[in-house]
């Protein structure tokens, strides 16, 4: 009698087989993906982009808590800061492809004092320059700085109703932008003065008289900031939520949203 046929039923050993090597491949491909996102978004924080949220209201009435910035990272080159990781890139001292920041840009830098914390401020001291406030009046290697009071009001905070002013300032060299003010008697509104030296810069708020910054020493403020601790210049608002929106409850996404301030290029 002829011998019966051999038939291969789906699920056999060599079907087993092809279907875990085609899981294998599956697996290494979902890694290799996973990987390269992993590179790009790695090589975009650390050379290109970087986003921080804006903690507190020492910048206003340019830059709000709850602001979602973006900071360009090749601005002024890089240190060993600027990788926007816990671990320091091995750049030794100073910056590579370094570039001077302009008189009144608004910078991101680690805190001198402790080499971590991310401050932003604008720049108002160059290498070579004095700064001091005289009377609540900015004064620049000696000059007053040209300001225009735009508005005046009244605002109601933890230290109950104060007066309010905005000002525009223009700093040497043209740089025009708002500042804002609680009047006259505030602790920084009249300092020595600062001399800045080489290879540093002097950083203040735009919210003058809530502002830790360069008029308060480094033990206790910011201090005098080293050119390789900046991280990036401040580009644009991104997005911004009212305080109180929270990443974990999405209502609150809708109810604390700030249209207005959306893509706001910074001055």
């Amino acid at each position: 009698m002829p011998a019966a046929a051999k038939v291969r039923v789906k699920g056999d050993d060599k079907d087993r087989d092809d279907d875990g090597g085609s899981a294998a491949s599956e697996t290494v491909e979902i890694v290799k993906t996973v990987v390269v996102a992993l590179a790009i978004a790695f090589v975009l924080r650390v050379l290109l982009f970087q986003p921080f949220t804006i903690p507190s209201a020492s910048m206003e009435p340019n830059l709000y808590e709850g602001d979602y910035i973006v900071v360009s990272k090749w601005a002024y080159g890089y240190s060993k800061f600027s990788s926007g990781l816990p671990v320091n890139l091995p750049l030794g001292e100073g910056r590579v492809f370094g570039r001077a920041p302009e008189r009144g840009d608004i910078v991101v830098f680690k805190l001198p004092r402790d080499d971590k914390t991310d401050y932003i401020k604008r720049v108002i001291g160059l290498p070579g320059d004095t700064i001091q406030m005289i009377s609540n009046k900015l004064y620049i290697n000696g000059q007053p700085v040209d300001d225009v009071v735009v508005s005046q009001g009244e605002v109601t905070d933890i230290f109950g109703p104060r007066p309010i002013t905005e000002v525009r300032e223009t700093l040497p060299g043209g740089r025009s932008f708002m500042t804002q003010d609680y009047g006259p008697g505030g602790d920084l509104d009249d300092t020595p003065v600062y001399e800045v030296p080489a290879g540093h810069y002097f950083m203040m708020g735009d919210n003058r008289d809530n502002s830790i910054d360069s008029r308060v020493q480094e033990s206790a403020g910011v201090g005098l900031v080293p050119e390789e601790n900046l991280v990036g210049k401040a580009e644009i608002i991104m997005f911004s939520w009212e305080p109180g929106a929270s990443l974990f409850n999405p209502v609150s996404w809708f109810a604390n949203v700030r249209p207005s301030r959306f893509f706001r290029v910074l001055d």
